[in-house]
């Protein structure tokens, strides 16, 4: 028979690379969140989890029991053979730890095929994020990537993770770039799913003494960021990125593609236009509107987003690091040396 096993034990298992967690829930249910680097292979698709859910409302438990059983009879063979091509071991779990996860397990038993059952199922991961994420506090240090629209601090941030250095990439967890364009060519995250992608980065680096991070706002896109994120950013060093204008164009062309995204670009335009004085809006829209992308960026970035962050970094009164770069990699560089003397 299969072996329950709580939230800490799968995740030690997890991290070890021994275990790989698997969501036996609706592909719905899965796309609205899951266990970080779980994968989804449900009982049922998300048509049959709502008859059989409507049966037992309106009918009975047995007879979304019986119903049940005839829908997962008809694929069982796919079932049974998708778990088997997955070599590491497995832990299996629905929303609650219950009849989905329960009867997946006895099914791969049968076959011979161990699995572990999470106990109390997604329901209790979420509870162990919420509880987990209301006792942690920020790091001795935290080093801000800040600067204006186009300087490449989440592409910075991105090259100092891929070598090691304690990152939160706030961006990347809530699928969104936090601004009014953020969630263009991207699938923007829930709260949920940001809470479980934070805590899992945040445990990971629990050895560091420090972290980086982005000068993001409390909001970003649909998530909202927890207060001791907040309180760490306000105490933390800011690094400021100064680059030319040309090459801050340039970055944004690379990151947004515009030319793949244009009609995106121009729905998320229309609801900051008002705020930028009339005739400078209707040149910006003109040039999205004929593909002349980097001149439309450049008036963006004069006439709106300058003007705001320098609005914003004038309220700031407390240490502040300035690193001005020709281009983007110079600007990492430039980090990685202020860094190496002020960690190391």
């Amino acid at each position: 028979m299969f072996q329950d096993i709580n939230v800490e034990q799968m995740r030690e298992l997890a991290r070890k690379k021994e275990l790989v967690p698997i969501d036996v829930r609706s592909p719905a249910e899965y796309r609205d969140s899951s266990i970080p680097g779980s994968l989804n292979i449900p009982l049922f698709d998300d048509a049959e989890r709502a008859e059989v859910g409507t049966i037992y409302t309106q009918v009975s438990s047995q007879a979304a029991k019986e119903r049940g059983l005839e829908l997962v009879s008809a694929k069982l063979p796919a079932f049974i053979k998708a778990f088997s091509e997955i070599r590491e071991a497995k832990t299996v779990f629905c929303w609650r730890g219950g009849m989905r996860s329960k009867t997946t397990a006895t099914l791969l038993s049968l076959m011979d095929i161990h699995v572990y059952r999470l106990s109390g199922g997604y329901r209790e991961y979420r509870r162990w994020v919420v509880e987990t994420l209301g006792k942690l506090e920020p790091p001795a240090h935290t080093y801000v990537i800040m600067g204006n629209t186009g300087v490449g601090k989440t592409a910075i941030l991105r090259s100092l993770e891929e070598e090691g250095y304690p990152v939160v990439d706030l961006e990347r967890m809530a699928g969104h770039r936090g601004s009014i364009f953020g969630e263009v060519g991207l699938k923007a995250h829930n709260q949920k799913t940001f809470d479980s992608l934070l805590v899992e980065r945040l445990e990971q680096l629990k050895p560091s003494s420090w972290m980086l991070l982005e000068g993001e706002s409390k909001r970003i896109g649909k998530i909202v960021l927890p207060d001791f994120l907040i309180r760490g950013k306000e105490a933390g060093i800011p690094l400021f990125i100064e680059l030319p204008m040309e090459e801050r164009v340039r970055t944004i062309m690379e990151d947004y593609r515009p030319w793949e995204h244009k009609e995106a670009l121009l729905q998320a335009y229309r609801l900051i236009k008002e705020r930028i004085h009339t005739p400078i809006a209707k040149e910006i829209e003109g040039l999205l509107k004929d593909n002349q992308f980097p001149a439309a960026i450049m008036m963006l970035l004069e006439h709106y987003y300058d003007p705001r962050y320098e609005h914003a970094i004038d309220q700031y009164e407390g240490e502040m690091a300035v690193i001005r770069a020709g281009t983007v990699a110079e600007a990492l560089q430039e980090v990685k040396d202020f860094l190496r003397k002020k960690v190391w």
